[in-house]
């Protein structure tokens, strides 16, 4: 079994890529920093490539999948689209260009690699595409509103996917984390509720992709939570939100 990962080297990424060594897969690590990619390679006890790949690029998306493909012998049966950027702001201070980034990185990002895998596995009626998504694109949230957009484009991209691909046996598994201890989060300057460990980020959702699951959000109480506040009449979420829309964050571009 093959498996591509963009935004492995550090966070959630890093830990799906040491999760899916366990399991046997041969693995392709994407992500920027080519040096902490190599690093997590030699660590791995699966054969695995390690491909230094911005993923708002298209061309060096599809060059990574097919070296990647070439190296390791052939196409993927599993592709997650993990990498991703967060870029606290205000809509006082909106900046375009950070906005720019996050839709680059978070929603075209993901569609270049869909771009890059799909067809082949539409061509052999095999394999599953995995969004890494956020439980923060279900309603949009203060200090996060680019980003919040982002997630809840991932989320309706990958629906749609979902079912065009299902006569085709190719699956679509949409990911909503809560708050995981990644390099993204250690700017927050609130309390995080229900906060992950990556490592145990990464088997709940590599056991989530195992079973097939359509949807998968967790810590629990987290999405039950965001789920309730989705149901939350518009005037009384803004009477509830409009405090934290205050609350200062670091400014500090973060990704993972």
């Amino acid at each position: 079994m093959r498996a591509v990962i963009t935004g492995a080297s550090s966070g959630i990424g890093y830990a799906l890529a040491r999760e899916y060594a366990k399991r046997g897969y041969e693995l392709a690590l994407l992500a920027r920093r080519a040096d902490l990619l190599e690093g997590l390679g030699r660590e791995l006890k699966t054969k695995s490539v390690a491909i230094g790949c911005d993923v708002a690029d298209s061309a060096a998306v599809h060059d990574a999948v097919r070296r990647a493909e070439q190296e390791l012998g052939g196409p993927f049966d599993l592709a997650i689209a993990n990498a991703g950027v967060s870029i606290p702001g205000h809509a006082t201070k909106f900046s375009l260009a950070d906005a720019e980034q996050i839709i680059r990185v978070n929603v075209l990002g993901m569609m270049y690699l869909f771009d890059a895998v799909i067809p082949s596995m539409v061509e052999r009626r095999s394999g599953r595409f995995v969004g890494v998504a956020s439980i923060a694109g279900l309603r949009g949230l203060p200090s996060a509103g680019p980003y919040s957009a982002s997630k809840a484009a991932m989320q309706a991209f990958l629906e749609s996917s979902r079912v065009e691909l299902a006569p085709y046996d190719v699956g679509v598994t949409i990911v909503n984390p809560g708050f995981v201890a990644t390099a993204m989060t250690e700017k927050n300057r609130f309390r995080m509720p229900f906060l992950m460990q990556p490592d145990e980020a990464a088997a709940a959702i590599a056991d989530a992709i195992d079973r097939g699951v359509r949807v998968f959000e967790f810590p629990r109480p987290m999405s039950l939570l965001m789920r309730t506040i989705r149901l939350i009449p518009d005037a009384l979420y803004d009477r509830i939100m409009i405090p934290y829309g205050r609350r200062k964050m670091d400014s500090a571009k973060v990704k993972r």
